[in-house]
């Protein structure tokens, strides 16, 4: 793992954004950009970090973490549904098959947490009991198991915009996805956290909640996009959860900085410190190095061989 002084010595360096020549059109995205080639995605993992729906700012090594342990998690799963990876010619890219988005993204939550206004424990301290048409039972305290795992799905924040908030009669009866597909939605997305939890728990991390999108590949159900890293899962290390502390390893450490800062996502965001940039990094390395036993070179000069990366894919493939 990279110290914290050659986590540093990487700011300069951070990838926030790429240019390609004959990969088109571009779609930027908060923290990733998507170029398309003969029927292909090309997904371009870079180092910008957003939280409260801002981009903040660029946290080194973060794109590489995210795509190589988004890719080691896909081949986890496989048996579970179908993923989108083709393959890795970079540490910074995934190609990836075209596919037909969901316009809905499943939240599987197993504990009930979070600082947004749309997390779990938000609204249940609200005293919503019924949040996402799903009953909670009284009593429960900030950051505790739920009885089980339960699904809260949302649809896709575009623009900036928060999540709306759905219940299943609601995908089903508004047609945004239809009965039987939604059921298979379900059984997938409840397998693929049970299957991620297991392997958490054995690296002594807990999986609390996670994001899925999944999309369509020739009318078969598919598990596109990210899938449990640091930014689309909240990690927590199980040693100091059976001691009644929290350690995050995930997005929730910048969001908990910012929230002590008394910001939540409006007005204009405070600046992120390098020593947070530096801290932020070195959680994420962690979990991935925890998660797969691989070592995260510190060489930052990888990220900046994208092109020749792709066009030498492309050319052996040929």
């Amino acid at each position: 793992m990279p110290t914290h002084a050659q986590i540093h010595a990487a700011l300069p360096y951070t990838l926030t954004n790429i240019d390609l020549v004959g990969y088109g059109p571009k779609q930027a995205g908060k923290v990733r950009e998507m170029y398309q080639r003969q029927g292909q995605r090309i997904l371009i993992t870079t180092d910008r970090i957003s939280a409260f729906d801002q981009v903040l700012g660029a946290i080194p090594y973060k794109g590489q973490v995210l795509n190589l342990m988004s890719a080691w998690w896909f081949d986890q799963l496989a048996d579970i549904v179908p993923n989108h990876k083709i393959a890795v010619p970079h540490t910074n890219v995934l190609i990836a098959q075209e596919a037909q988005p969901l316009p809905v993204e499943v939240i599987v939550r197993g504990y009930i947490t979070g600082v947004t206004s749309t997390s779990l424990w938000t609204l249940y301290e609200q005293g919503v009991r019924d949040a996402y048409g799903i009953h909670l039972p009284e009593g429960l305290k900030k950051n505790d198991p739920l009885p089980e795992p339960i699904i809260t799905p949302t649809t896709k924040a575009e623009a900036g915009g928060h999540d709306a908030r759905l219940t299943r009669d609601e995908i089903i009866t508004s047609g945004l996805v239809g009965l039987s597909l939604w059921e298979e939605i379900e059984s997938a997305a409840l397998g693929l956290f049970k299957r991620g939890q297991a392997l958490a728990r054995k690296a002594g991390l807990i999986l609390v909640d996670t994001k899925y999108e999944f999309g369509l590949v020739d009318g078969r159900l598919t598990l596109i996009d990210e899938v449990h890293t640091p930014d689309s899962s909240r990690y927590w290390d199980a040693d100091y959860y059976a001691e009644g502390r929290l350690a995050h390893y995930d997005k929730e450490y910048l969001r908990q900085w910012y929230a002590a800062q008394g910001y939540r996502g409006e007005g204009i965001p405070p600046g992120m410190p390098d020593d947070l940039r530096v801290e932020v990094a070195s959680r994420y390395i962690y979990v991935y190095e925890r998660l797969t036993g691989q070592t995260l070179s510190p060489d930052m000069t990888a990220s900046f061989h994208i092109q020749e990366a792709l066009d030498a894919a492309f050319t052996s493939s040929q």
